[in-house]
């Protein structure tokens, strides 16, 4: 396929036509061809050649001005689908949607508390459960993301840094997996996940270099230069909760123990003991976060003291990175909210050189999940709207 070949420009221009018809929904010809500069006769062309090819529909006609209603046309969302999933120790959430990103099917596999569940077999599960609710077969997939904590070894191919995901570290579960799956398929950490979400509609977007930081019960970071994910030579780039820092006693064998410096002082067991040290009682750190909104006195305390805490650990963060932004996310500092924010801003002026502008998560509703869905649906879109030919590499079973 040589570059400035018809067959290349009719794909090159069959391309941008479809991000259009996705980003601005239902167009006319006529508007089709405005905002791609073809001639009315070429966008004709292009919109039949599409539409013999499934990939667009006619959705109705426009509306309003004078003269006869125009044809509006539409990606098909029957063109392709996909599956993501989110895999926690407690369960796996998955979701279906259509090639327009409209999420057509959800499922919630709960983990058993019998030891070592198979992974392979509950992904199978789970995708089945999402697809079923969609009224869609399992084959019908083009692409499938999957999230989890820790991070695939390139080298080994062996998940790292997660000692506590149950029944995920057989040397041969990726190959399993595609074997299972049937279709191309990506494997990546959670948190890179959620700031893939930041990145492509959130606190991040048009933002090249930034870091996310998350706190749940554990601590991790995404790291973005450029656009792009950086994982490191293990997968483990962001694996900041094993970040050594002043005020913690040296963690010895932390491979074993799964923790570090970092987590030590402000990860979510941290957070709820600190709560209690000021009389605040909850059931999760997120909660305990929230009792400290909503106690003056003993409240501002633990707000201060978490501030600290965090800036602390970013302040190391930004003298390596040197980060554009800092996307505060997961359930403990996004209870935080506003409050927790000013105070980490406030405490990361006098801690750091260079001062990242700080913003609280704007994808708050499942970003592991919406980072996967996006990850499967540029792999799909990218294969599916290739209208000459693809070069992507494809993970397949052998």
């Amino acid at each position: 396929m040589n570059p400035g070949t018809p067959s290349v420009l009719r794909a090159i221009n069959d391309r941008a036509a479809l991000e259009l018809l996705l980003e601005h929904g239902p167009l006319s010809r006529t508007r089709l061809g405005e905002l791609t500069g073809l001639s009315k006769p070429t966008a004709s062309q292009l919109l039949s050649r599409l539409a013999g090819a499934g990939l667009v529909m006619t959705s109705g006609s426009s509306r309003g001005g004078p003269g006869p209603r125009a044809q509006l046309y539409a990606v098909n969302p029957g063109a392709a689908y996909v599956g993501a999933l989110d895999v926690t120790p407690a369960s796996i959430v998955a979701a279906v949607a259509d090639i327009t990103g409209r999420v057509v099917g959800e499922f919630e596999l709960r983990t058993p508390r019998r030891a070592g569940p198979d992974a392979v077999a509950r992904v199978v599960e789970a995708l089945e459960g999402a697809t079923a609710a969609a009224r869609l077969e399992r084959s019908v997939l083009t692409h499938v993301a999957i999230g989890t904590p820790g991070a695939f070894d390139p080298g080994t191919r062996r998940l790292r840094y997660a000692s506590h995901l149950p029944g995920w570290h057989d040397p041969d579960l990726l190959d399993r997996l595609a074997t299972a799956l049937g279709v191309p398929f990506d494997v990546e950490n959670d948190v890179n996940l959620a700031a893939h979400a930041e990145l492509r509609t959130g606190a991040a977007r048009g933002v090249d270099t930034f870091v996310l930081l998350w706190a749940e019960d554990g601590l991790g970071a995404a790291i973005v230069i450029d656009g792009r994910i950086h994982g490191g030579a293990t997968g483990g780039a962001g694996e900041i909760g094993f970040l050594p820092l002043p005020g913690t006693p040296p963690v010895r064998g932390v491979r074993r123990g799964n923790a570090g410096g970092f987590q030590e002082l402000a990860g979510g067991p941290q957070v709820l003991a600190l709560a209690r040290s000021h009389g605040l009682r909850a059931g999760s750190p997120a909660a305990a976060v929230r009792a400290a909104i909503d106690c003056p006195g003993a409240g501002d305390a633990v707000l201060a003291t978490l501030a600290e805490r965090f800036a602390l650990g970013i302040a190391a963060v930004v003298a390596v990175l040197d980060p554009a932004l800092v996307v505060l996310s997961g359930a403990v500092l996004s209870a935080g909210g506003d409050r927790l924010l000013g105070l980490i801003t406030d405490e990361l002026e006098s801690l750091a050189a260079a001062r990242p502008r700080l913003e609280l998560s704007a994808v708050t509703a499942r970003p592991v999940l919406t980072g996967a869905l996006q990850t499967a649906l540029d792999a799909a879109r990218d294969r599916v709207f290739d209208t000459v030919t693809s070069t992507r590499q494809e993970w397949r079973a052998p």
